[in-house]
């Protein structure tokens, strides 16, 4: 009898795996949404010539929208078998069976608006009800902004950003295109690791906002790797980048799209020991990162980030840096002994983050007005000693009230500290930006002088310009270096005189410092490689001379 049953639950476990993979790749519905008739080889066609005779309908609709919103990202019509999903998420599940029977049968069209746009929303949405009222078409309409979509992953709603890559696109200016290639691959990969798949997340320029329609599609595939035991890692690691990679190609066809799909690829153990060492692509890509599939790991590693936690990172003292506005707003509202210890944290916590700003390691809270005196008024000079007055004031009236000494204050003097602090964190802001410009003004001085230093054991020591030319003629033009190195060079030569003028952001900054550390170790293998060749043509010559 068991056997009967266990043979049972397996077929009927095989055929629900079935039903919610579905026929187009990429869309992993839930089975009790999956239509009862499956789309068969035999109707295929007749499928395609209906969704083209529903296109050319809204051909109409399509155009007012984009006359009203230009800038309107995508308008694609939702998937049948997901029509239930949106009906549920946007109005509820106890929505009468008639009227969702009714609503069922509607043309379900999904327009995005660009961020910038979202105030506009429910504006251009009553404007498109209007339209198809006077047009009497059998359309429902949802109308969302980009960032909408990227909650939907951060709530792991996986299957309505499922289905709203895999609708049938009427206008795309390409995030349609770089999800619907990102769904597909990812069905591809959790059909052949399910079992060790531990995230799928996109991220780059789709989740930034600065793609273009053929720009590259960037994703992150996290292995777990914690109970392979017969191979080693990075064996393990070759093995599934390469059918990882295979799946690419079979992506982009199935997508019908022309944007180039990038995966990387990390094991779980490497990728966490990167988080542990703060390297910064594992940072921007918790950051920016929005999961397609996730088995609760990376949602809390980023809001693990969010919070502070990963250090260092900028999030980190953007956060103590934050903490001062909230906790001062809190203590004008607080009672006497909340006040008092708000603000202390208000102005202690903002100090910490610039002295671990400008490079030393978390202070203990008894040691910060000291070092921050030491560092920023006496051997620096970017601080007024009344700032750090204030903050040594604060923090021993705070010592004063731990220990006792002191049981009540003035209301004038509680105005005075608030005061005080509020003009304190001011400062701090502005002295924040000081750091910053300075340390980038180090990088690109240090840059510079590396950069000039090793191309004068190769040309010689020659005015700036003149080493330059020197490196074009010789080595660029001649193939022995890559004209990418010329162009990092002219790029690391103009740095100086951009920042001076303000024309250098920080993120240029450190696009710089990269180009730069590939430009030095093209450098330095080159001129390893020229003594190399002397060492050996010294040998042969020292050889010929002996026999």
């Amino acid at each position: 009898m068991k056997s009967r049953e266990n043979k049972k639950d397996s077929s009927q476990r095989n055929s629900e795996e079935k039903n919610s993979v579905g026929e187009i790749p990429g869309m992993k519905i839930d089975p009790k949404y999956v239509e009862e008739k499956p789309l068969l080889p035999e109707n295929i066609g007749q499928a395609k010539r209906e969704m083209e005779k529903i296109k050319k309908e809204l051909e109409k609709l399509k155009n007012f929208i984009l006359k009203k919103h230009p800038k309107t990202q995508a308008i694609g019509i939702l998937p049948k078998q997901a029509v239930k999903l949106f009906i549920d998420e946007e109005i509820g599940e106890n929505l009468p069976e008639e009227q969702e029977r009714k609503l069922r049968e509607k043309i379900h069209l999904y327009v995005i608006v660009p961020e910038e746009k979202a105030k506009d929303i429910h504006e251009l949405k009553m404007k498109i009800i209007e339209e198809i009222d006077k047009t009497k078409q059998n359309v429902w309409v949802y109308v969302k902004s980009v960032k909408d979509i990227w909650d939907m992953g951060l709530d792991s709603k996986f299957e309505l950003v499922e289905a709203i890559s895999m609708s049938f696109p009427l206008h795309d200016k390409g995030i349609l295109g770089a999800l619907r290639v990102a769904q597909i691959h990812k069905s591809l990969v959790i059909r052949k690791f399910e079992k060790y798949v531990v995230s799928y997340v996109i991220g780059g320029s789709l989740v930034t906002g600065e793609a273009k329609k053929t720009s590259d599609v960037d994703v992150f595939v996290i292995i777990n790797d914690t109970d392979v035991k017969r191979m080693p890692r990075l064996e393990l690691l070759e093995r599934l980048r390469a059918i990882i990679y295979q799946y690419v190609a079979e992506a982009s066809v199935l997508a019908g799209v022309k944007n180039k799909l990038e995966p990387q690829v990390y094991l779980l153990t490497d990728f966490w020991e990167s988080v542990k060492d703060a390297h910064p692509v594992m940072f921007t890509f918790i950051r920016d990162g929005i999961p397609l599939y996730d088995r609760g790991t990376f949602l809390p590693w980023k809001a693990l980030l969010k919070m502070g936690r990963l250090k260092p990172s900028p999030e980190a003292i953007d956060m103590f840096m934050s903490m001062g506005d909230k906790a001062l707003s809190r203590a004008k509202r607080a009672l006497l002994d909340i006040m008092i210890h708000d603000i202390y944290w208000g102005v202690l916590t903002p100090s910490q983050a610039l002295l671990m700003l400008y490079g030393l390691q978390p202070p203990t809270p008894q040691h910060p007005p000291a070092e921050f005196k030491k560092i920023f008024v006496d051997k620096e000079k970017m601080l007024e000693p009344k700032y750090a007055n204030i903050l040594k004031e604060i923090v021993q009236i705070y010592k004063d009230y731990e220990h006792e000494k002191i049981k009540e204050i003035e209301g004038t003097e509680v105005d005075r500290h608030l005061k005080n602090s509020e003009e304190y964190l001011k400062r701090l802001k502005e002295l924040r930006e000081q750091i910053e410009q300075r340390n980038q003004e180090k990088t690109l001085e240090q840059i510079y002088s590396d950069v000039f230093q090793l191309l004068e054991t190769i040309v010689g020591k020659k005015p700036k310009d003149k080493m330059i030319e020197e490196f074009e003629k010789r080595f660029v033009k001649k193939g022995k270096l890559a004209p990418l190195d010329l162009r990092i060079l002219k790029e690391v030569a103009s740095a100086k005189k951009q920042f001076k003028q303000k024309k250098l952001n920080s993120y240029k900054v450190d696009s710089v410092r990269k180009n730069a550390m590939i430009l030095i170790n093209d450098l330095i293998e080159y001129n390893q490689r020229c003594e190399l060749v002397n060492s050996l043509n010294k040998t042969r010559k020292d050889g010929s001379k002996k026999l």
